[in-house]
């Protein structure tokens, strides 16, 4: 059995190798960089058309919206960097292309996911990173040692669960024949999480905290940093919400490579 030490440095020269084949495709590399780059300012667009009819939106303020999308964007990065290549599992999967990943002595899911790094997703990371500098010295945000070990803590149950709610979905590709419905609603659910909570009535609200975790990706840890003394218990539990959500996703990925007997052709 492989160590992590060695895991990490095979995904890094993975990974090398992967960039740079990409790089020699530099005009697309650019092209989809800067695509990534305004596509991540739309919401910020769509922010101000909202503030600018309705100047309060259940009690927050545009730059604390501005902080909570920011906080958003950091956290979707490791899919859209990482992950990246469950898009195209149910392709695999179909054209039988997935039964080479059982024949070398590697972990499938770090296997899978280490054949594809998304360089564009760097753009969208750098982009949260600096608006989230940003909103957060306008808000008058304290930064102590201890908020800032809670901040990565809290990014990265975040990025767990992103990253969860996307690959259970693509698991179903191992049962269903088409599963891009299920992989596309997953993905659009996403469009959620930026925006507080509060503003949903109950039924959605509760959905979205206890049943498909999605305030869990922004709102309820950025609480922890814009308004501590609103903060609810439960926004403490992200990490363990989080892990616990991903050790799930992981469980379906096992159940579903091992239930996987190819196309049969």
């Amino acid at each position: 059995m492989r160590s992590i030490g060695e895991y990490i440095r095979l995904y890094f020269i993975i990974e090398a190798q992967y960039i740079k084949a990409r790089l020699q495709y530099r005009v697309d590399f650019i092209i989809s960089s800067i695509g990534m780059f305004f596509s991540s300012l739309i919401t910020l667009g769509v922010f101000w058309v909202i503030f600018d009819t309705v100047p309060d939106l259940a009690g927050w303020s545009l730059m604390e919206m501005a902080f909570i999308y920011a906080f958003y964007m950091i956290a979707i990065s490791p899919m859209q960097i990482i992950f990246d290549h469950f898009w195209q599992l149910r392709f695999n999967l179909q054209q039988g292309n997935f039964l080479k990943y059982y024949f070398r002595p590697l972990n499938m899911m770090f296997y899978y996911t280490s054949e594809m790094f998304d360089l564009k997703g760097l753009t969208q990371l750098f982009v949260g990173t600096a608006l989230l500098i940003y909103t957060a010295s306008q808000l008058h945000v304290a930064w102590t040692f201890g908020r800032v070990g809670l901040l990565f803590i809290t990014l990265f149950s975040a990025a767990l669960v992103q990253i969860s709610i996307v690959v259970l979905a693509a698991c179903a590709a191992f049962w269903v024949l088409d599963s891009y419905p299920v992989l596309g609603l997953a993905w659009r659910l996403r469009e959620f999480a930026p925006y507080p909570m509060s503003i949903f009535d109950g039924a959605f609200r509760f959905t979205f905290t206890y049943v498909l975790p999605i305030g869990f990706i922004a709102f309820y840890p950025s609480q922890i940093f814009l308004r501590p003394e609103d903060v609810s218990h439960l926004t403490y539990f992200s990490p363990v919400i989080g892990i616990g959500l991903f050790a799930l996703t992981y469980w379906v990925w096992t159940k579903g490579v091992n239930s996987y007997t190819g196309t049969g052709s």
